[in-house]
């Protein structure tokens, strides 16, 4: 799949708005369900201020949306592509660092060799 040049401006803004750590906590506590900006307080130990900033560049993002219910607002993933992506990146994390290992592995076993030859 190609990527279409009129897009790139907000593919970028997504992208963007997934490169905090903050952020990608939030989302994954909304993997479970819509929350509170209290439960997502607790569930990431983040301050409200904090969880109320990144919960914006979220929503401004289009990756979240929020309901308002009485004086609470609860937000959900607006859009489980997000989930897709991040799922993607975290299997290409992990299979990185098996290969590493594997490769670290490896070089360890070719010095000990090394130095049982000298």
């Amino acid at each position: 799949m190609a990527i279409d040049p009129e897009l790139i401006p907000l593919v970028a803004q997504r992208f963007k708005a997934l490169a905090d750590a903050g952020r990608l906590r939030l989302l994954a506590s909304l993997q479970k369900g819509e929350r509170s900006v209290g439960e997502l307080v607790e569930e990431t130990g983040r301050t409200q201020p904090n969880v109320s900033q990144h919960l914006a560049s979220l929503t401004h993002a289009g990756l979240v949306e929020a309901r308002r219910a009485g004086n609470r607002v609860y937000y959900r993933i607006a859009d489980p592509a997000i989930l897709r992506i991040c799922d993607a990146v975290c299997d290409g994390v992990v299979a990185r660092a098996r290969a590493l290992g594997r490769e670290a592995a490896a070089l360890a076993a070719r010095r000990r060799s090394r130095g049982a030859e000298r």
